[in-house]
């Protein structure tokens, strides 16, 4: 924990920090704490004391704990994660989903079936514990007996447990993480860096509901490039906007719910970051 707090009041920025372990691991870490004066190493320790009293750690790139599906192309967006519950939905096979806020009736409804059938098939939920879409995801998986991953959009010092979360947040089945430094609050661009855990921890991105702009839009978008199935909900003629972008740009539509239980039952077992295709 503390030589991640030294990430990043060394190094800074992500990509720096992921340098720093790319080359020289753990290791590159220790030697940072060498340009920090006595003040600020004081700092540091003490809040590490505090976030492991709250029952908080850190993975780092490089640790065995550490999801290697969010390396791609040797580059990992995300090198640090700070974490708070089950380590094991770490690396467990999990569904990426989103969508809209603002969800309509059809899409809240649609999302509970989309997390119920995840869920059911032994795949963890990663979502990123916004209201509406997310919100109604991770709660269907916890409903069902499955297990939820909630990827926040800031630091653990601005995180607590939303009152519809209270009769359901069961550690053993839950993973909450952050890949920002534990003092960062809420910004629109966290968000979509927040965006590529989702889609990047999961081996696929199920996209609910998506406006023709946004995050939701640029997570579809994002996890295309990434060569990420996103697997789009269809719904007819009330097909959302965005919907309809990220189906144009090559993403798998999904009618209803047995669809989508269809092409998750023809998924490949995961072997490696390099296998995954997910055959419709």
């Amino acid at each position: 924990m503390f030589l991640a707090l030294v990430a990043f009041e060394t190094a800074r920025t992500p990509t720096r920090i992921d340098a720093v372990l790319r080359e020289k691991g753990v290791t590159g870490l220790e030697e940072l704490v060498d340009t920090l004066d006595e003040d600020q190493v004081i700092e540091c320790k003490n809040k590490a004391e505090k976030l492991h009293g709250r029952g908080i750690f850190a993975v780092m790139r490089g640790q065995s704990l550490y999801p290697d599906m969010l390396i791609h192309k040797e580059k990992a967006s995300a090198p640090v994660l700070f974490c708070y519950g089950n380590d094991q939905l770490l690396n467990a096979e999990g569904i990426g989903m989103c969508g809209s806020r603002a969800v309509s009736e059809l899409g809240m409804s649609a999302a509970v079936a989309c997390g119920e059938e995840v869920s059911s098939r032994g795949l963890s939920v990663i979502s990123g514990y916004a209201k509406g879409v997310d919100t109604a995801t991770h709660l269907a998986a916890l409903r069902s007996g499955g297990s939820t991953v909630i990827v926040l959009a800031e630091g653990f010092d601005h995180f607590r447990v939303k009152k519809v979360f209270t009769d359901h947040f069961d550690l053993e089945r839950l993973l909450v993480l952050s890949q920002f430094p534990p003092g960062q609050p809420w910004h629109a661009h966290a968000a979509m860096a927040r965006n590529k855990v989702i889609f990047g921890m999961g081996r696929a991105l199920v996209v609910v509901e998506a406006g023709e702009r946004g995050g939701t839009l640029a997570a579809g978008e994002g996890a295309i490039r990434m060569g990420r199935p996103v697997l789009v909900l269809n719904f007819g003629k009330d097909t959302p906007p965005g919907n309809r972008l990220l189906l144009d740009k090559g993403g798998y539509p999904v009618d209803n719910r047995e669809s989508l239980g269809r092409i998750l039952d023809k998924r490949p077992r995961r072997q490696d970051a390099s296998q995954l295709s997910l055959p419709v």
